[in-house]
């Protein structure tokens, strides 16, 4: 019995280790050269934007290969997360808010999600991605969306960006970060809803999730992360600075009654133009105009 106690001992401090890492990449990991996939498709971006929650490329261009980049701030700000971790298989959640105005309700068809895996090359290692949309900060509230057990990816590409850090920017290319495309048929009336999300991956890293990044921003957004299945959940901040992280993703649909998303809730169509009419001053002038023109004729006549 002593010798089960021990080993049971034994076992769970060699998992908590392991737990730890799997909440966060830190800059620590470092990068390095992965040949790109020859070939590989490339996100051709959203189509009809209801919301964005914010920027994950910081760089245009200065990756290898001429890539983007997302430029974790080591340096200048002392950030040290490169992700935050949300794997299905470890039941790890993230999550962030969007609000829907007042008066609107929107008629979402997908939501577009980032995420990356050590080692992968820009060919996506992503194989599923598990939504919930609740009506309340998580996990209080309902769910109006969603679960955490189906796989609602429909498709899976390279956005075109690497995560790097400042010391290997323009050289490290072994975070090639990826689109998931999701469907999520849902009506959606006017407040404010938080989306849940994990991720799958068939490589050994994470998948992390890189967050929102903004050039000489340590504090991005209020993103939340559960690393006990989303029995509780805490604001995801830097590993160093502590600041506030939010989570890249992007609401595409229409607007009842307009048109496509336009940019971060738009789209409700361009304004109808007035039809032009005159003032009663500008009939008078016309009755005279005409009034005077068959003087004339009449005169010709005669």
């Amino acid at each position: 019995m002593r010798v089960f106690k021990v080993l049971s001992i034994v076992l769970l401090m060699a998992a908590l280790p392991v737990a730890a890492d799997n909440a966060s990449e830190p800059a620590s990991a470092g990068g390095s050269y992965v040949a790109p996939s020859p070939g590989a498709p490339l996100w051709s971006g959203p189509r009809a934007i209801l919301f964005d929650n914010g920027p994950v490329m910081t760089n245009a261009g200065t990756g290898v290969g001429g890539a983007d980049e997302s430029l974790l701030q080591t340096i200048s700000l002392g950030m040290t997360t490169l992700g935050f971790g949300h794997q299905i298989l470890n039941d790890n959640r993230i999550s962030d808010q969007f609000t829907i105005p007042a008066g609107e309700t929107w008629d979402i068809t997908n939501i577009t999600f980032f995420a990356y895996q050590t080692g992968a090359p820009t060919t996506s290692t992503m194989t599923a991605v598990h939504v919930e949309i609740r009506d309340a900060l998580p996990p209080g509230g309902s769910v109006v969306f969603g679960d955490m057990a189906t796989n609602v990816m429909s498709s899976t590409v390279w956005s075109g960006i690497y995560r790097v850090t400042e010391t290997t920017t323009g050289t490290a290319s072994d975070r090639a970060i990826m689109a998931q495309i999701t469907g999520t048929p849902v009506t959606l009336g006017a407040g404010t809803y938080w989306v849940v999300w994990q991720t799958d991956g068939s490589l050994g890293s994470g998948p992390w999730a890189p967050p929102v990044t903004i050039l000489g921003n340590a504090t991005t957004g209020d993103g939340l992360q559960s690393v006990d299945a989303g029995a509780t959940y805490a604001p995801a901040v830097d590993g160093l600075t502590l600041t506030g992280q939010g989570f890249p993703f992007i609401v595409e649909g229409t607007i009842q009654g307009g048109g496509g998303g336009g940019g971060g809730g738009g789209g409700a169509g361009a304004a109808a133009e007035p039809i032009p009419t005159l003032s009663n001053s500008g009939i008078v002038i016309l009755l005279l105009a005409f009034i005077g023109i068959a003087a004339v004729l009449i005169r010709r006549r005669m």
